[in-house]
């Protein structure tokens, strides 16, 4: 029997009505003396389960109306191994990295306490100092750097995630950054997006009467309402925002082909700019690249960024704004 079936077996055994005496306990797990104790320690200080020693009927049983430090007890449905507690501190450390703004803090915060928990459990006899050093320990050799990600108001974040959940609209205060202006907005919340290291709520505008994405940064004010949100389908949400490139929506799909140097090639080929996008090697070792784009603000911010490593064939019309941005660019180095 192994330590997880040996927990259920207590809590089943303690469970039963009857005080069970530790020599009862001791056999029915077939265990030894110190492997007991450590496993009803464990239950108490961790799984903060009520067992209580009965005097007078000389047992252990379960005080259901004991609370431990206002902590509920319940056993978890799955148990880990020490490797697969490394695994999730690991993912937690990632979560928070990237969780540029703090909003989601307060509930990734009790999750790394509990796998802390389960880590120092899971290995009796380690000194209390040592177990948490390894943790921490763990954690710093992982390390995330975001850039580009922007702040969101964690009462904005909640506000919109509790409006989610509970399918209700929020009224929002919106800045659009193209251009400047605030308007007051009422949505029908539908989704949000986490991409590239910032968020996104994708939302029917009751205002504009269409779907549409909003920055989370630039919310500036965001109230739950009482009316319950609009439903949109799933289907027609993915018809919308997920057929082009980038974060920006629109029905109008276009083909961008890119054409990348060999310098710059043997990184863009491996990179992933969109699910349906197609790539080409050619002879003189350069990287043709295909991409669906329903707008082409991010898009041309991308192809800028390789600078003479990347060519816009087509279609002309992205070639031609890509073309106005360059010499814009060229004017404001080559007037002095």
């Amino acid at each position: 029997m192994d330590r997880t079936e040996r927990f259920y077996k207590i809590e089943e055994l303690l469970r039963a009505g009857k005080a069970v005496s530790f020599a009862a306990l001791q056999v029915e797990l077939e265990v030894s003396r110190s492997t007991l104790k450590r496993d009803l320690e464990y239950l108490r200080s961790r799984m903060h389960a009520p067992i209580a020693w009965d005097r007078e009927a000389g047992g252990y049983r379960m005080a259901e109306d004991t609370h431990q430090a206002g902590q509920a007890h319940q056993l978890p449905g799955l148990w880990f191994s020490s490797a697969e507690i490394h695994a999730l501190l690991t993912m937690q450390h990632l979560l928070a990295s990237l969780d540029a703004g703090g909003v989601l803090t307060p509930h990734v915060a009790p999750l790394m306490k509990r796998l802390n928990e389960l880590l120092e459990g899971g290995k009796p006899g380690r000194q209390q100092g040592a177990k948490e050093a390894e943790a921490a320990q763990l954690r710093q050799r992982v390390r995330i750097i975001g850039l580009a990600q922007r702040a969101v108001q964690p009462t904005h974040f909640q506000r919109v995630g509790t409006a989610l959940v509970q399918r209700r609209r929020l009224a929002l205060r919106y800045m659009a950054r193209g251009s400047g202006q605030t308007t007051e907005r009422e949505v029908s919340p539908l989704r949000m997006v986490h991409y590239r290291g910032n968020w996104y709520l994708d939302a029917w505008c009751h205002l504009r009467k269409s779907l549409r994405n909003f920055a989370l940064d630039a919310i500036r004010e965001a109230h739950l309402l009482d009316t319950k949100a609009k439903e949109v389908p799933d289907a027609k949400l993915d018809a919308l925002f997920a057929p082009g490139y980038g974060i920006f929506s629109g029905r109008s799909v276009k083909r961008a082909r890119l054409l990348f140097t060999p310098e710059r090639a043997r990184w863009v080929a491996y990179e992933k700019w969109h699910p349906e996008q197609k790539g080409e090697w050619r002879s003189d070792g350069s990287y043709l690249l295909r991409i669906p784009y329903a707008d082409h603000r991010e898009l041309i911010m991308d192809i800028l960024k390789h600078g003479e490593h990347c060519e816009v064939l087509g279609p002309a019309g992205l070639r031609k704004l890509v073309a106005e941005q360059v010499a814009a660019m060229a004017g404001k180095y080559l007037s002095n």
